[in-house]
């Protein structure tokens, strides 16, 4: 039995290329956009370089591992928003504390305050005590006239 003669299979390395090329080209530009809040990912990349997934994971490793290293140097979705959170918290804590010092001065003011009210009133009341021993009044009866 005799067939049709064999051909060799020959891949496509200009298209590879291409490819690899734009995938480049698309990771620069996502590198780019990343500092305006904008997530470098798989899907993303692909999508601007008009390539597969598949394509990107089976035949072009080093352009995914840069991706990776690029993910891993800028802090992901969670971790920014730990940070945001941190960072408030912060805020509120010194904001806190210098409530804490005007509360604190306060109540020294409001203690200060009432100590000296306390004293005005028993030095009054020795005054008035001194006052009715000095008169020595005794009570008097009222008659009724009629």
């Amino acid at each position: 039995m005799v067939g049709k003669p064999r051909t060799e299979r020959t891949r496509a390395p200009s298209r590879r290329r291409t490819a690899k090329a734009q995938l480049t080209s698309a990771l620069a530009t996502l590198t780019q956009k990343d500092g305006d809040n904008q997530t470098a990912t798989v899907v993303e990349l692909c999508r601007l370089a008009g390539v597969s997934r598949n394509s990107l994971y089976r035949y072009h490793a080093d352009i995914l591992k840069a991706l990776r290293k690029h993910q891993c140097r800028r802090p992901s979705a969670a971790q920014s928003k730990a940070h945001k959170s941190d960072e408030r918290r912060r805020i509120e804590n010194i904001e806190l504390r210098e409530r804490i010092s005007t509360l604190a001065a306060l109540v020294d003011h409001h203690y200060a305050a009432y100590r000296e009210a306390s004293a005005l009133l028993e030095r009054r009341d020795r005054e008035l005590a001194e006052l009715r021993r000095r008169l020595k009044v005794t009570p008097t009866l009222v008659t009724q006239s009629r």
